[in-house]
């Protein structure tokens, strides 16, 4: 059965990509609806917003997604919050292991941009992990909670080359590459790099190492003493009471002490809980997935597993890569 429904989604991916304008909603609509989430007398709102999944820009041309990609999907409803008078905080609910350099950083930029132009406090709430580029974003918000279970952490920067040169001369294949510099071909998987190309990569990551550092200085710099921030940021993961006495995190608990802060920090007795989604005709609750979005036969799962990392630059728990 679990073949089938594998097989059954690969056939509409492969649809999808050939036919990007097509949608089987169901119960879907053009714009982003309101939910009610948590109920309350009050005409306040707290928002919450999911970042989930692999961090990226790229197209999301699933049969049943309308969310593009992960950036445009917090740009969106930051937007949205922004014209919103009753919304008095966000909260930002991350459960990723990371992801692009580049993705990470808008996320990032976009959340400061938020609070500076709306004063409007934003709390990140770690849920499973919450790692590299995951931190990176969190590193944003106002005041960062765990789950006691939480993993965080993984300050770092990877990339990835593959070299299948090995490979294809035992199975008799010679690729013929015509370039116009000799590095022009660097990292490609058809022969090994030089250490000339070696030391010109590791000079990209040092670079983007030295700006996640710069990015938790600038934010921790009251939790997390400057000399000692290069020996936590080794790239391993925390677990979320290790975090906290790092100074990586400000508190450790659940949803309720997440809205509880919210409400505190935005001078609120009273607020509803409140998410944003193009299918408000399905249930659900504060601990729904992506708060409403539809995902037929585990759509979302089984995309993630089909998923390839490409080659790029991450802030990025490998060991979690879809």
């Amino acid at each position: 059965m679990k073949r089938v429904i594998v097989l059954l989604y690969a056939l509409m991916a492969a649809l999808s990509a050939c036919s990007p304008q097509i949608h089987i909603d169901l119960l879907g609509q053009e714009k982003l609806a309101e939910i009610v989430l948590l109920p309350s007398p009050a005409r306040e709102k707290i928002l919450m917003i999911d970042v989930d999944g692999m961090i990226s820009s790229a197209l999301d041309t699933g049969l049943f997604s309308r969310e593009k990609n992960i950036v445009s999907r917090v740009f969106e409803r930051l937007e949205t919050a922004a014209r919103d008078p009753w919304v008095k905080a966000v909260i930002l609910r991350i459960d990723t292991p990371g992801g692009e350099v580049t993705a990470s950083d808008i996320v990032y930029h976009e959340i400061l941009r938020f609070k500076e132009r709306t004063g409007l406090p934003v709390i990140g709430l770690m849920m499973s992990v919450a790692a590299s580029g995951g931190y990176y974003i969190a590193s944003a918000c106002d005041f960062i909670m765990a789950h006691p279970s939480t993993l965080t952490g993984s300050i770092g920067v990877i990339s990835v080359f593959p070299n299948v040169e090995s490979l294809m001369s035992k199975v008799g294949v010679k690729v013929n590459v015509i370039k116009s510099g000799a590095a022009k071909d660097s990292g490609g998987p058809f022969r090994d790099m030089t250490d000339e190309e070696k030391k010109i990569f590791q000079g990209i990551i040092d670079e983007y190492y030295q700006g996640f550092l710069d990015v938790v200085a600038r934010n921790r710099k009251d939790k997390i003493p400057a000399e000692k921030l290069r020996a936590i940021a080794d790239g391993r993961v925390y677990t979320a009471p290790q975090a906290l006495k790092l100074g990586l995190i400000d508190a450790v608990g659940y949803f309720d002490d997440a809205f509880g802060k919210a409400r505190a920090l935005a001078s609120l007795k009273s607020a509803k809980l409140v998410s944003y989604t193009y299918y408000p005709k399905t249930k659900t609750n504060i601990y729904a997935g992506r708060l409403g979005d539809f995902s037929p036969l585990d759509a979302k799962v089984l995309e993630s597993m089909l998923a390839v990392l490409k080659t790029g630059f991450y802030y990025l728990w490998l060991p979690q890569t879809p």
